[in-house]
């Protein structure tokens, strides 16, 4: 049999080892917010037009923690999410004692319906965070228009979606807190990682603080204050500089990341138009307006059954592929909050049929052709 295709493989794109190597160097510290860190930061504030400040976290689950201290969410607060997402996306508000109050989505990006959103507010609502479901932005138009209306926050769960764009404008730039991840199964990785993008100067020096275990150390360093001490709330959100060094070696090879994940996405797309549209197979999709971010490519297939069939004939050939994520409202702890089956229809549907392909970086053009071919072979479609 030919040499395994895994779902994902992370790969040096540049100078990662090197600047690891450098962090480790004697005049350099490792912890949190050294040189690499600094870097980061500055690369991501000035490629993100909109962006006040950019602060690297231990993760986007961390980042979201932040935006959940940030404004300041209480118990009986509401925050509305898809039912489609990661848990995260919940689970940092959920620990401030909010609600969540699960939207469904929409069928052809999977991304928050934004004509499901408006029905959804309440008096008790206090932020709606959209997530940009394979880097393919939500309507961003619609639902800042809803949230301005209603004084709700809107925070973009921008995990996907980093240097995509909505109609010219990046995403995570919309929202007054948007998050991103550098998980190892991202465009842009360091293994573990996450940022927190500031988009409003009021909350910039109360996130440094929040970051830094709930001290003005950051004002301290820049000699604003002769001491630092406790003034605030917070945690350690800081990741290691050798993480950041990694990160920031991929940050600098961005084009170079993106021409080569459009190039498996285009690759996919292609050799299998024809093919889905003969067995009703849904193919990913990318609205008028909408530059997508080359993060992930999936199938929409005809039942769970058929989806089930698939994994094990792909399995058998070689080729990894997984589902995504359990409708949240569905989930143990969704049903505490009142979630029912049928609430939302379509990230139940969507959740049982869905099949993520192979992708990454380094995915060659004859495994792309692999995978299409093994998908062609396959017969079973009751």
């Amino acid at each position: 049999m030919d040499a395994a295709i895994p779902f994902n493989k992370p790969a040096l794109m540049g100078q990662e080892m090197a600047y690891i190597q450098e962090a480790l160097g004697g005049q350099l510290h490792i912890s949190g917010d050294g040189q690499y860190t600094k870097k980061c930061h500055t690369y991501l504030e000035q490629h993100l037009p909109g962006v006040h400040k950019a602060l690297l976290t231990t993760s986007c689950t961390h980042a979201l923690e932040m935006a959940a201290l940030l404004l300041d969410i209480q118990p009986g607060d509401e925050v509305i999410i898809p039912a489609f997402t990661f848990v995260s996306t919940i689970n940092a508000f959920v620990l401030r004692g909010a609600r969540p109050v699960f939207a469904d989505v929409r069928p052809d990006t999977l991304n928050l319906d934004e004509t499901k959103l408006e029905a959804l507010i309440t008096p008790r609502t206090r932020a709606v965070v959209p997530v940009h479901y394979a880097g393919v932005a939500c309507e961003m138009a619609t639902i800042m228009d809803i949230a301005r209306r209603h004084g709700v926050a809107v925070v973009e769960d921008n995990a996907h979606g980093l240097f995509a764009k909505y109609h010219g404008q990046y995403l995570g730039t919309f929202g007054v807190l948007a998050t991103q991840s550098f998980h190892e199964t991202k465009n842009f990785t360091c293994g573990e990682g996450g940022a927190l993008l500031v988009n409003t100067a009021t909350y910039a020096e109360r996130a440094e603080i929040i970051r830094e275990k709930g001290t003005n150390r950051s004002r301290f360093f820049r000699g604003q204050v002769d001491k630092y001490t406790w003034v605030d709330v917070g945690s350690s959100y800081l990741p290691s500089d050798m993480l950041a060094a990694f990160l920031y070696a991929q940050l600098e090879q961005r084009d170079t990341i993106q021409a080569l994940r459009a190039a498996v996405w285009h690759g996919y797309h292609e050799r299998l138009a024809d093919w889905a549209e003969e067995h009703h197979v849904q193919l990913p999709t990318v609205p008028a307006g909408v530059e997508q971010a080359y993060h992930m490519y999936y199938l929409l297939l005809p039942s769970l059954a058929v989806r089930t069939k698939m994994i094990a004939h792909l399995k058998a050939q070689g080729i990894q592929s997984v589902f995504h994520y359990l409708p949240l409202h569905l989930s143990d702890m969704g049903r505490q909050y009142g979630g029912a089956a049928g609430d939302c229809p379509v990230t139940e549907s969507a959740s049982d049929r869905l099949l993520r392909l192979p992708f990454y970086n380094t995915l060659a053009a004859a495994d792309i052709d692999r995978v299409a071919a093994a998908l062609h072979s396959f017969t079973d479609w009751h």
